[in-house]
């Protein structure tokens, strides 16, 4: 007579469905990070080496035709000051990021970082990477 099961446990550890998860979460993390963008207008900007950081600023935008917009809300120049100091004024380490456009004359940036020292704003130049 013979006493043995016939269901044996197999110690084999099957990887096949561990990588399957894998792949999917791989997947999803590719798909949603393509989903995240800059609240910003699409202008051009100059080239320089270095690297933007984004961590919850406003992106003030100056194109060629002399428009100003903070984030992608049309503004005026002269209402830009009072308009950066009612967004920025909950935040704890208020930040600009300056997106001028490529034949900006010089003087419409600087006018920006001028608002920004006189509120005491940090500044941040987006560029193009080379």
């Amino acid at each position: 007579m013979n006493v043995r099961g016939r269901n044996k446990v197999s110690p084999e550890f099957n990887m096949s469905s561990m990588t399957d998860i894998v792949f999917l979460l791989l997947i999803f993390f590719m798909l949603t990070s393509t989903l995240v963008t800059v609240n910003a207008l699409d202008i051009l900007l100059p080239k320089a080496s270095g690297k933007t950081e984004n961590s919850k600023a406003i992106a003030v935008s100056i194109t060629k035709g002399l428009d100003f917009y903070i984030d992608r809300d049309k503004i005026t120049e002269d209402d830009l000051e009072q308009s950066l100091i009612t967004l920025l004024s909950s935040q704890e380490n208020p930040t600009i990021v300056l997106r001028a456009e490529e034949g900006v004359p010089i003087e419409k940036a600087v006018r920006v970082m001028d608002i920004a020292n006189r509120n005491k704003y940090k500044v941040i130049l987006a560029v193009r990477p080379n």
